[in-house]
């Protein structure tokens, strides 16, 4: 016998003991996909023949079927199931995750299978059991399909069930394998003027009466292609035959399949359209009516496509109800979700399961009109009303683009006005208004993020502490759509007196086959990201802030950089006056930026530490050095006093430059002009996050933002070097050892392209080399000193390394989400992640 099963069920085999169930279900099934109820015995029992363990073994045997199946993972229950009450929950299981129940019966005499657990040293029971399980099985056999099994297969002999083969059936919705491109149409209702024009539009053409692409683009029709317009024969003609020939795909619409169901004698309501599709069919040949029943009835719910990155259904579908069948997700995909009540339009009132919807896959449906197609958590409805005088819509995949033609005149009055869209009444999205309230449940736990690099998993007890600080500290959450990672130091070095130095950066680089590298000027101040927009209409269209002014400063925490809000606001003007006067805005096709820089000077976000912890430190070690410098010397006379002596005074002069090191980036700010912006990446304008960039682009680019600006905007010096030009490095050495004697701080050496690889993985986006005064600040007066020195340089940067790592790929996958339009908690995820990785673990019972 040859036994075909769908792709996606939930098989049940059914015998009495000894039958072969298991040696069956081992020779046609992954061994992942079958369930045995002995198994589960032994998981809860240590003995797979405990009778006692059964309630226990079935209650995990059905929770495991249960995750598989809401997986979408074919399952195979491995007992005797040849009881009713023991086969409902295996219906009732199917019923719930939308698969189909599927039964092979081995139905052997019972001294053959009593036979067989003779045999068997773990089956010490008698013939008996066997004879009750054949009884029981004869009693079901009738019955199996009145309990709901969709697809019952026999077999009652030996032979029969070694010869019998196991074939796969994928589900009719089941078109993963096709990749597009496609051209998604929206509702029709009748209007063949227009279809075939928006087909002209879309690039297709009429060869012997059939539309195709040149290109072999794909139209899909969304269903409703009837009722209310003026020639519904003409637009299922351009339907069917583009559908019989390959160059179309077609789901059904509620009002397709009522008319079908009135062309097959049924006692339907003559509503909303319905009279003029009669009426018009009415003047076609009978056979024609014919053909289209029968096309209409051969449609499926809904389609599964491009690997399942894209779901097309009439009213849409939510996720899980993806890929299955039954009749829920007909229901759903024809109607939607409704309540069951009317409104006093006298229509259905229907849930917004789009707002709900947290799917991978972008759903793209029909079935209630909107004026304008608007993109709500990847799903978007692109029936534009054509029939009610306003647009037939299509969406190009995957490009993600609209393109419509207008109704010639109003068909049919609409019993709702269309309102206008949220976007055009407030100028925020519908997208917008759902990511008013982000949830916590998006973000907390341990996590697994997908990135295009490489995966990031955030654990349950860095998550806790991110959320405080996120919901406590943060800017509005929808500016927040990056945060930098952090930044490794390079090797130590052995040169003398020196933690950090060129050389060991360079190397790096040289030994993961990176030829260039762009050495820029590290400044001394704090690290900023600026999200600017043209003016607020585009912060409210893009972002979805409104009255929050035209962008926002925030610091690599996500917290907000300025009190002063007037203060702010300058400084973002400034920035939009030199993206204008430099082109940027013209040449990026885009009406907002987001800039990845250092904002000077230091005290500017870090007045407080620098009072409470560095200026005091320097204060109270210059006092408490000098007094014992003072005394010493007043007891220069004391034998032995004059190396204690000389060795407080150098730690009297390593507090003096300690002090220094930290005075050279603090000024007073009392206005704009004493401020300095440095953007170094920019990060991500309107289509396009810019890393595919190098960064030679990035800095002469931003060159011009610096050029086309007073003083406030400034440019970062930066240089190229070919690692195996000796000239080129040991310039670079020198440019970075003046820097450094002249009070710099360093510089940040990357490699030229702003993502490096090799065969080994990801390479450092950026090491950072600081000069020796600057160290100060972070390890203390006397860290030169041999004994320090020696101890520092045994410090290790794998964890650094590993954690920037991390954090770079979360920071570009929140831009990519927030380019690509995904919804905020998307974006967020991302985001969250950095702050995440940088939080310290907390039980998260607190």
């Amino acid at each position: 016998m040859k036994i075909t099963i769908p792709e996606l069920s939930l098989v049940a085999m059914i015998g009495a003991t000894g039958s072969g169930k298991s040696t069956f279900a081992r020779k046609h099934f992954r061994p992942t996909e079958v369930i045995s109820s002995d198994y589960c015995r032994g998981l809860v029992s240590d003995d797979e023949n405990s009778q006692a363990a059964t309630g226990d073994a079935f209650d995990v045997l059905y929770y495991i079927a249960a995750k598989r199946l809401a997986a979408g993972r074919l399952t195979v229950i491995d007992a005797t199931n040849v009881q009713r009450d023991s086969r409902k929950p295996i219906v009732e299981l199917a019923r719930r995750y939308h698969c189909l129940p599927v039964a092979i019966v081995l139905n052997l005499p019972e001294d053959v299978c009593h036979a067989r657990n003779a045999g068997r040293s773990d089956r010490a029971f008698g013939p008996h059991v066997a004879r009750q399980h054949a009884q029981q099985l004869r009693r079901s056999l009738r019955g199996l399909k009145d309990e709901g099994f969709r697809h019952v297969f026999v077999l009652s002999s030996e032979e029969a069930i070694a010869d019998a083969e196991v074939t796969r059936q994928p589900l009719w919705n089941n078109l993963k394998h096709e990749h597009g491109p496609f051209d998604m149409i929206g509702d029709v209702h009748g209007c063949r003027e227009e279809l075939e024009a928006l087909l002209s539009r879309l690039g297709y053409a009429a060869s012997d009466g059939v539309y195709r692409h040149p290109e072999g683009r794909k139209a899909v029709f969304l269903g409703d292609l009837v009722d209310r317009g003026p020639d519904t024969p003409g637009v299922l003609r351009i339907a069917m035959s583009m559908t019989a020939a390959g160059s179309a795909l077609c789901v059904p619409g509620n009002h397709d399949v009522k008319l079908m169901r009135k062309l097959r004698g049924r006692d339907v309501k003559i509503t909303h359209g319905l009279a003029e599709s009669l009426d018009q069919l009415s003047r076609e040949p009978p056979e024609f009516s014919v053909s289209v029943a029968e096309f209409i009835d051969a449609r499926v719910s809904h389609y599964v496509l491009d690997d399942g990155r894209l779901v097309v259904a009439h009213a849409g579908l939510s996720e899980e109800l993806q890929g299955r069948g039954s009749g829920k997700v007909r229901d759903f995909a024809l109607y939607g979700e409704t309540t069951g009540e009317t409104d006093e339009y006298g229509l259905s009132v229907r849930y917004n399961w789009a707002a709900e919807y947290r799917g991978r896959a972008t759903v793209v449906y029909g079935h209630t009109p909107v004026p304008e197609p608007e993109w709500l958590n990847n799903t978007v409805c692109i029936d534009t009303g054509c029939v009610f005088g306003g647009r037939l819509t299509a969406l190009r995949y995957p490009e993600r683009e609209f393109v419509s033609v207008a109704a010639s005149r109003e068909y049919y009055a609409p019993a709702r006005p269309l309102a206008p869209a949220p976007s055009v009444v407030s100028g925020v999205s519908a997208q917008h208004e759902v990511d008013d309230v982000l949830d916590a449940a998006d973000v907390i736990g341990k996590r697994i993020i997908s990135t295009r690099l490489h995966n990031v998993t955030i654990r349950e007890e860095q998550a806790m502490p991110a959320l405080e600080v996120m919901s406590r500290f943060a800017v509005d959450p929808k500016w927040l759509i990056y945060l930098p990672p952090t930044m490794s130091p390079s090797e130590t070095t052995s040169e003398p007196g020196l933690l950090e130095h060129p050389r060991e950066a360079f190397e790096y680089y040289r030994k993961r086959g990176i030829a260039q590298v762009v050495c820029e000027e590290k400044h001394m101040g704090s690290r900023a990201v600026v999200v600017v927009c043209r003016d607020e209409s585009v912060a409210r269209r893009r972002f979805g802030v409104v009255g929050q002014g035209i962008g926002v400063v925030y610091t690599r925490t996500g917290r907000r950089f300025f009190d002063d809000m007037a203060l702010e606001r300058a400084l973002l003007d400034r920035v939009i006056a030199a993206a204008s006067a430099s082109g940027l805005w013209d040449e990026l096709a885009s009406d907002w930026l987001c800039l990845d820089a250092e904002l000077m000077p230091w005290s500017a976000k870090a007045q407080e530490l620098i009072t409470k912890q560095y200026a005091a430190v320097g204060a109270a070690a210059r006092i408490e050095v000098s007094s014992a410098v003072m005394a010493l010397g007043s007891s220069s006379r004391v034998v032995g006093t004059e190396e204690l002596l000389a060795r407080y005074r150098s730690r009297l002069d390593a507090v003096e430059a300690y002090s220094q090191a930290y005075q050279r980036y603090c000024w007073p700010v009392g206005s704009l002009d004493d401020l300095r912006l440095a953007p170094f990446h920019l990060l991500a304008s309107e289509g396009h996050v810019h890393s595919d960039r190098d960064h030679v682009w990035h800095m002469e680019t931003l060159a011009r933002l610096g050029a086309a600006d007073s003083g406030v905007v400034v440019a970062t010096p930066f240089r190229v070097v070919t690692l195996e030009d000796a000239d080129s490095v040991s310039g670079t050495m020198s440019w970075w050892e003046d820097l450094t004697a002249r009070g710099g701080e360093g510089m940040v050496v990357k490699p030229l392209e702003f993502v490096a690889r090799d065969s080994r993985g990801l390479i450092q986006p950026a090491l950072k080399c600081r000069g020796r005064e600057y160290l100060r600040i972070i390890y203390g007066p006397e860290y030169t000193a041999p004994e320090h020195l020696a101890r520092l340089r045994a410090r290790g940067v794998s964890a650094k390394r590993s954690l920037a790592l991390r954090e770079f790929a979360l920071g570009l996958e929140a831009l990519d989400r927030f380019v690509s339009c995904e919804p905020l908690r998307r974006v967020h995820e991302s985001a969250f992640g950095v702050l995440a990785l940088e939080a310290e673990p907390t039980d998260p019972r607190l």
